[in-house]
């Protein structure tokens, strides 16, 4: 049995990261094992869960994991450490004394417990004694109506998660009604009121992404770049140096740095440390979200013997998110920034082999197997395959940014 995670992050009024909400995927059947409960507490937590390792996944963060009922009756969360876990009950839950009386010892035993996808139903009401934490899906209230239904919370010594946020002004509003916790992609929406001319520093280090995406790179060129930037310098060299990429090479200049590892893997260093510093004043959440991004897009490519020079699948997943990271509209950003058609048309609207990479890894980031699996076959690639992808670029990106 395989097992897979996909990790979404939940953000506090700081727009930090606290946590991590984990969706696993226990092989080709995704569902609840019918097994005896001793033996699926074994297998299911030691053999999956506890083998994935929570904090190699969050970061020592913690994790949110969706529970059903039958989980939480047999206290199957009793193998993690509850001040690593927040324990989500699912909405479509049986209410049931029996429920109840577990989730009441578990409650006893210093587990968070978080009633996920709230619908404000009186059915909840035996629950709110022993429930930390609420999770409100935004998008199916209006923000009045929430505002309405969050008063009858009032009272109530619970922390209010808002998920599924998907603006700025979204995550301000919900933050004047008492929301201290986010959870959704605002932070790495544009601000659609912000029409900021793209500045000379950074129309340079578009330059040095649009040099990533040539066949040939101008050695003349970048060092130019480079030579107004020596932070940039020092940033390439330090990474090219590091223990992650495993070097203990002396570098001393751009040329000896693209003679000792050749010009396909300096180029995506290059994306990489030129993204890296226009995202310097956003939350490293984008950031990470970007490498892993980038990664997976250019294993998935490697699967399909798409070696190719330069490595567009690396910059489409390391672009993904450029418009967020501007806080521009996309179509402003990609009228500046001088890459590839194929990449750009996968940016705009999810187009071709390096659209299919794309629209796989956001399907995964979000649980939605069974529409990641179409994509795996419709590009013929066996879905364990991407799935393995996806984890390995999680724990490449978390690597990249402790550099």
């Amino acid at each position: 049995m395989y097992s897979y995670v996909a990790r979404q992050p939940i953000l506090d009024i700081e727009q930090q990261v606290v946590a991590y909400e984990l969706l696993f995927r226990d092989g080709q059947s995704n569902s609840f094992p019918d097994i005896d409960p001793n033996q699926a507490t074994s297998n299911i937590l030691t053999n999956n869960h506890l083998t994935l390792g929570l904090e190699k996944v969050t970061g020592n963060l913690p994790a949110y994991i969706n529970f059903h009922a039958d989980a939480l009756i047999f206290h199957f969360p009793s193998f993690l450490d509850p001040k690593n876990v927040v324990l989500e009950v699912l909405e479509d839950v049986p209410i049931t004394d029996e429920l109840l009386l577990a989730c009441k010892s578990l409650h006893d035993k210093g587990y968070k417990l978080a009633l996920d996808d709230f619908d404000f139903d009186e059915k909840w009401e035996a629950f709110y004694p022993i429930v930390d934490i609420i999770k409100i899906d935004v998008l199916e209230f209006s923000i009045l109506a929430i505002s309405k239904l969050v008063r009858k919370l009032n009272g109530l010594n619970v922390t209010l998660l808002a998920e599924k946020v998907e603006t700025l002004q979204q995550f301000e509003k919900l933050k004047m009604l008492g929301f201290t916790l986010f959870q959704g992609y605002f932070f790495a929406k544009p601000e659609m009121m912000k029409q900021r001319k793209i500045s000379t520093s950074k129309k340079n280090i578009f330059e040095l992404i649009s040099q990533a995406s040539q066949i040939d790179l101008d050695i003349n060129k970048i060092s130019e770049i480079f030579a107004v930037d020596p932070g940039l310098t020092y940033k390439l060299l330090r990474f090219i140096n590091s223990p992650t990429y495993g070097s203990s090479q002396e570098i001393t200049s751009l040329k000896h740095a693209l003679a000792y590892i050749g010009q396909v893997e300096l180029k995506k260093f290059i994306a990489l440390l030129a993204l890296s510093d226009l995202s310097s004043d956003k939350n490293p959440e984008i950031m990470r979200l970007s490498l892993a991004r980038a990664k997976f897009c250019e294993q998935i490519a490697l699967c399909r013997f798409e070696n190719e020079n330069p490595p567009k699948a690396f910059l489409t997943g390391l672009l993904s998110l450029i418009d967020g990271i501007l806080d521009h509209e996309l179509e402003q950003v990609l009228s500046v920034l001088p890459i590839h058609s194929g990449i750009k048309s996968a940016l705009r609207n999810d187009k071709g082999d390096l659209g299919n990479y794309l629209l796989l890894v956001k399907n995964i980031e979000n649980g939605l197997w069974k529409e990641s699996e179409i994509i795996a076959n419709r590009i013929a690639l066996d879905s364990e395959i991407c799935f393995e992808a996806y984890s390995k670029s999680l724990s490449w990106a978390d690597e990249m940014l402790i550099c």
